[in-house]
């Protein structure tokens, strides 16, 4: 069905006369009654009576009344569409789902994520935590609408673009010994037990460029989940981590964990990442949330 004619039509019922609706749409009162007459044909009934008096106005037949209400339906939903779709773009209303390995997700987002729902009430909003590889799979699935990640994801459909960097420390509890040295060496380093995240996090895997271009071989490497879990066993005298600064933070300054510097050392950075699905125009909110995230920090 032609919407266009369906519209002409509900302009002559509503207005009750050719002319009227002619003048309300600003076009010709023929083209008026070329449209209706179009409509019929397309539907293959008559909707009006020609043939009615004048002073009754447009008369309906019973497939014109029918077709009345359906129209006066499907209009109605056309201005709801219309309505839904301004308070998006005005962020009104909406949804944004953002992806955010844990570390990004507990220590970066949390300051734009509460100026973004405090700014737009109206928007929903849901951040799904994992590590790279699990958030990288959300994004390429479509699962969620942005993510921002620590490693690398290698996926032709998804662009990677560079958000911030972020420093990374190795540390060890302050009782250690090793702690005590001003450097560590590459012998010492070894004979520790070392903590990684889970395969797929992308602190484990600046971790293991670390100890590969140190030529650090580990006597023993052990596997936990999380960041601060790996940070707390750290202060308890588990062995030794690379964990991102802002993470061992209040550890250090409680002196729970002690910072190690390595021969020739230089500051540790690893690229934080924001990830997109190629060719995917951002919605409203998203761009909101992003302009937000990439706003340099006041003071």
């Amino acid at each position: 069905m032609n919407l266009h004619l369906l519209r002409m039509f509900m302009a002559v019922v509503e207005h009750q006369g050719f002319s009227r609706a002619a003048e309300a749409l600003h076009v010709s009162q023929p083209a008026v009654s070329k449209a209706v007459r179009e409509l019929e044909h397309q539907l293959g009934l008559p909707l009006v009576e020609r043939g009615a008096a004048r002073s009754r106005g447009v008369v309906l037949t019973d497939h014109g009344q029918s077709l009345h209400q359906h129209a006066r339906a499907i209009f109605a939903m056309e201005r709801a569409a219309i309505a839904d779709v301004r308070d998006r773009v005005d962020l009104r209303k909406g949804s944004l789902r953002v992806g955010a390995s844990t570390t990004v997700a507990g220590y970066w987002l949390p300051p734009h994520v509460a100026a973004f729902v405090q700014r737009f009430p109206g928007v929903e909003f849901e951040l799904l935590v994992g590590n790279t590889a699990g958030i990288g799979h959300a994004i390429a699935e479509g699962r969620i609408d942005v993510a921002f990640v620590e490693g690398v994801v290698d996926d032709p459909g998804i662009v990677a673009a560079s958000w911030r960097d972020e420093p990374l420390q190795v540390v060890v509890a302050a009782d250690a010994k090793l702690g005590a040295k001003r450097r560590a060496s590459v012998a010492e380093l070894a004979r520790q037990p070392w903590l990684l995240r889970e395969a797929g996090s992308g602190t484990r895997q600046v971790a293991q460029r670390l100890l590969r271009s140190r030529g650090i071989k580990p006597a023993r490497l052990i596997e936990l989940g999380s960041n601060e879990a790996i940070a707390h066993a750290v202060a308890a005298g588990a062995g030794v981590a690379l964990l991102p600064a802002i993470v061992v933070r209040d550890l250090v300054a409680m002196q729970r964990v002690r910072i190690l510097r390595l021969a020739g050392d230089a500051d540790i950075l690893r690229p934080l990442y924001r990830l997109e699905l190629a060719n995917r125009p951002r919605a409203p909110a998203l761009q909101a949330f992003v302009e937000l995230v990439d706003a340099p920090p006041r003071g």
